[in-house]
């Protein structure tokens, strides 16, 4: 399953994941993974998740970032839950491969772990390929 957390720059989607985090890590009984590029929410966060941070990894691209889960979630079937901070600074703005990398990260996952993403653009800005993800 995937999720989206939209909106324009500064308008609180990182505090959201991050107290999305911390409520998973009381609720869940598998585990928990965030990524994100740089290290702004490693200490906002519990030291139950596995952090990670894409520049450590060499990851750029929405394909990269599709490898990377997909390896996890290959090496770890406990993990119920992966939180994506800033995917754009990662991928990159490119709305279509966004949308097609979200129809594959949903086909991976199923119903069995959680993909959630913060994306720093209103709605009206996404494509229809992307904006189906937003609950």
């Amino acid at each position: 399953m995937i999720k989206l957390i939209t909106g324009k720059k500064g308008t609180g989607k990182t505090k959201i994941l991050i107290d999305m985090i911390n409520d998973a890590v009381k609720a869940t009984n598998g585990s928990l993974v965030c990524i994100e590029k740089g290290e702004a929410i490693r200490r906002s966060i519990s030291y139950k998740v596995r952090w990670c941070d894409t520049e450590q990894f060499n990851i750029t691209g929405y394909e990269s970032i599709y490898g990377f889960i997909a390896g996890m979630l290959a090496g770890n079937y406990d993990i119920k839950e992966v939180f994506v901070d800033g995917i754009f600074k990662i991928g990159g703005r490119d709305y279509e491969e966004f949308g097609k990398t979200l129809e594959k990260l949903d086909a991976l996952t199923g119903d069995d772990t959680t993909v959630v993403f913060t994306v720093s653009a209103d709605e009206s800005e996404l494509c229809d390929s992307v904006k189906k993800f937003i609950k």
